[in-house]
Formats: C-alpha cells, structure tokens, sequence
C-alpha cells in the first residue's frame, strides 16, 4: 500500500474502517463513530447548495457528521461553548487542577466505563468542594468546571478529569467573595489523599454490591491493598494570570479528541506515523509509529458511553447556581454583565474562516454576492 494523500483520521477510517470491523468485535458507541467519521463531509452524507445572487455560481458542501470524536466537527461547537463561557468568569485569579487515577486501575475502569467515569466526576468534584469549604483554606463555596480526557499523548488508555476553579467562593453568609491565596489554592498532598480515600471508599462498595465487573485476571482484594498503598496523582497548575486568559485556555480542552488531525504524519504501508510528547522525557517531541489497525484500536478506546456528558460543572457553576450565586459572585467581585456580548452564529464562522467563507469565490463582493441557501 502506498502513502495516502490525505493524513487524518476521516481518510484512515475510510480506508480500513472496513475490515477492521470484520476482524474485530465493536460496541455500538464505537461502531457509531466510526460510520460518522467515515461518512463525514462525503457523498454519502445529505449536502446544501449554495447559489450566488449575482453571477448564479452554486456551490456544493457535504454535511459533517457532528459525532464529537470526528476531528473535523469540533472547531464551531467549541467556539460557541468558550463563547458562552465569557458571561461566567468572575474578576479572580484560577487555577488548573488535574486529577489521575493509578494505572492499576485502567483495565477495570474500560469495562466499567460509564460507572468510574461517573465515579471520578463525583469524587474529584467533592474533594474540591469540601476543602474550599474548610475555613483552614478558603471557607467558602466554590465554583468547578471538570473535562474528561481518557487519553495520553501516545494514544494509551489514561481517565483523568481537567478542573478549572476560580481562586474563591462565596461566603457562608453569601455577602462576601473571599478569595483564596493567589499562589496557594489546597496543598495537593491533602487533595490527593482525600481524593484517594473518597475514590477507594465508593469503589468498594461498587464492588460489594456487584455493580463493578472485575477482569477475570484480577484479585480484588489484592488491588484495593496496592492501591491504598501508593501516592495517587494530584496536581495543582500555576494561576491564570488575567480570568480572561482561562477562555483561551478552556478552549485547548473541552472538545478536543484523542489525537488531531495536525499530529497525524504520514501512513504508509499500513503504519501509521504521528507526533507525541513524552512528558516523562521532559515533554520532548517525538515519532510514534503503529500498524494502521492498532492505531484504530487505540483511537476507539477513547469513544465515550452514549448520553455521556463529558464536560460538567459544581457549585457555583453549576446550572441552578448560575442566576443566583454565580451572578452574585459576579457583582461582588466587580464584574460589569452589561459589557458582555455573545458572538452569533455567524460571528463565529467568519472568526474560524474568515470573512470571505460568505462571499462567492468567483464574484467577491459580499454585499451584491452573499451566498445563500437553495436546497
């Protein structure tokens, strides 16, 4: 086999999604990406016209899946979810909380995805919440939005959950907006052990209660000793240095998926070549190489549970917290609501392409020339 003309996803799936499905046993959520990803902005998808208004040119555009693991799908969806998350920031610093769970426990949370990643949420989510609350530290009730990422640079199995967490809440008596230290949020130690406890805690009484299915080459007991036993990974970024900057940020992580597009290479002779950091090489730059089907199976580790909502949002972000207490926040900490403004639809596209995506490539003039839909 030759090199492909086009290194992405869409294009690999095209041409081995086929007979790897043959030679491989699919969940629905799995098989259901892959269909998209296949289909995606081709013929077999339904399509628009577009016809100029002054020199009749038409134009012809295939539909995009819009499956979120579909690299090509996610660039205006998470345009309009940073956009809308400008009318949320309070005038405070933020920091960047990552939480990890030991690799002891990959293969239990696969075939349990949509119970531990539940679980993860909950405990992480918990954690920070009642610390903050904790007058040793800020005393206050926070606000938290959590990501989900399942996924390594190398494409291997990770679950870890991205908190951003605005340094303060809102006070017991809701009159004041204390702030936390600007350098100093929770020490991680104390995160990582509370996070720990609160984590082993649920999961054995998941596991009592026959609600957690165990590899069969795993013992149990002798899992829970092992990871009682080692440090679990907690750690804290430094703060954003203005709120604004944690759009820009947010931005990098809510619809990302396993791996883009720009990192894929070359595929040749049915290996795959793309771009990874190893951070435990000093986040050094480096070349992967895997035979295309292991690429694919690494890639659809990472589909989530149908209905699954991988980004959430506690405390005072939370949706029954937003008109009240987030608003309140907003106000004690200076925050002028008036001065925020929503991008449209529209605002967004000619942001990701530029104006001229509306004008008729062969005429120019927007104003005589707009690009509208026939069919």
């Amino acid at each position: 086999m030759g090199v492909n003309s086009m290194h992405d996803i869409n294009s690999i799936f095209r041409e081995y999604g086929e007979r790897y499905r043959e030679i491989r046993k699919l969940s629905i959520e799995q098989l259901k990406a892959m269909e998209s990803i296949e289909a995606c902005r081709t013929e077999k998808m339904k399509m628009h016209i577009q016809k100029c208004l002054a020199c009749e040119h038409t134009k012809i555009s295939y539909n995009s899946c819009r499956n979120r693991h579909c690299p090509k799908c996610q660039n205006i969806s998470k345009e309009e979810w940073v956009d809308a998350r400008k009318s949320e920031l309070m005038n405070t610093h933020y920091f960047h909380v990552v939480f990890t769970v030991p690799d002891l426990l990959n293969s239990v949370f696969y075939i349990n995805k949509k119970t531990l990643y539940n679980l993860l949420f909950s405990c992480a989510s918990e954690t920070l919440l009642e610390l903050a609350n904790d007058p040793k530290y800020i005393g206050a009730q926070i606000g938290i939005t959590t990501i989900l990422h399942t996924w390594g640079q190398n494409l291997s199995y990770h679950p870890h959950l991205h908190c951003i967490v605005p340094g303060g809440g809102l006070s017991e008596t809701c009159a004041e907006f204390k702030h936390s230290r600007k350098k100093f949020f929770i020490p991680v130690k104390v995160i990582s052990k509370k996070f720990r406890g609160k984590f082993m805690s649920m999961l054995c009484n998941l596991e009592k209660t026959s609600k957690l299915t165990i590899p069969k080459d795993i013992d149990f007991i002798h899992l829970k000793e092992k990871l009682y036993s080692i440090d679990w990974v907690v750690y804290c970024k430094p703060p954003f240095k203005r709120p604004e900057d944690v759009i820009s940020y947010l931005g990098r992580y809510t619809h990302r998926v396993a791996i883009s597009n720009n990192r894929i290479l070359s595929v040749k002779d049915d290996i795959v070549s793309f771009k990874w950091r190893d951070y435990k090489d000093n986040g050094r730059e480096k070349i992967m190489n895997l035979p295309v089907h292991e690429f694919i199976r690494r890639f659809l580790m990472h589909v989530l549970p149908a209905g699954f909502f991988k980004i959430r949002h506690y405390g005072i972000l939370s949706n029954r917290n937003k008109k009240t207490k987030l608003r309140l926040c907003q106000k004690l900490t200076g925050v002028k609501l008036t001065e925020i403004a929503r991008l449209s639809r529209r605002e967004i596209i000619e942001k990701l392409f530029g104006p001229e995506f509306f004008c008729c490539p062969l005429c120019g003039s927007e104003f005589i020339s707009r690009m509208v839909l026939r069919e």
